[in-house]
């Protein structure tokens, strides 16, 4: 289970002002390229369930299947299983969806075709969007600082990955609010504003 808190940045000067707020405990940033599939029949999206490949830094590479979403006032609960993949393969099977289930030396895989029936009528790309993202330490916690980058507009957003949501949501909040930086509670995935093609109101 993935526990991550999510706040939304209005614009891209509050995403500056943070960014220069957060410097001195940057760590590094990530240039990260995120592609969806899912079967033809929309055998994982029907499930809330979605099958992503994201390229790092265009080297590395690894393979995810996120499943039953839940989020909830800035705090983000889902299943994840993750695994390194080849960036090569990654790269051939958005040009040919069909190569993933050849791909036997996979347990995401494998859980795709076994628990969601993908397969049997092929595999389609959907698509994805580039993200940067400015690692920070801070506090003790990783701050991802986030520009995403679709098609049809840029949103800004703050994580942390935590296994103590509320008490880090508070400090997280306490600092945000002490520095004048504005922010709501993220209410859906990166990947739902992806499918909806329509950045959230702020």
């Amino acid at each position: 289970m993935e526990v991550e808190i999510k706040l939304r940045l209005p614009d891209s000067a509050t995403h500056q002002k943070l960014s220069t707020l957060l410097a001195p405990f940057h760590a590094k940033t990530l240039i990260q390229e995120n592609i969806f599939f899912d079967g033809t029949n929309k055998e994982l999206t029907s499930n809330l369930a979605v099958l992503r490949i994201r390229f790092y830094n265009m080297e590395r590479c690894v393979l995810s299947l996120k499943a039953k979403p839940v989020i909830s006032a800035g705090i983000s609960r889902m299943e994840e299983h993750e695994e390194p993949f080849d960036p090569a393969l990654g790269r051939a099977c958005i040009a040919e969806p069909w190569r993933l289930l050849s791909v036997d030396s996979s347990t995401v895989l494998k859980r795709v075709r076994d628990e969601y029936g993908v397969g049997e009528n092929g595999v389609v790309c959907l698509g994805g969007f580039r993200n940067v993202r400015a690692v920070h330490e801070w506090e003790g916690l990783k701050l991802e600082l986030d520009e995403t980058n679709y098609d049809f507009g840029t949103s800004y957003e703050l994580e942390c990955e935590s296994a103590d949501p509320e008490s880090h949501k508070k400090l997280l909040e306490e600092f945000l609010q002490e520095n004048g930086i504005s922010y709501s509670y993220s209410e859906v995935s990166k990947f739902a504003v992806f499918q909806s093609r329509k950045l959230p109101e702020f």
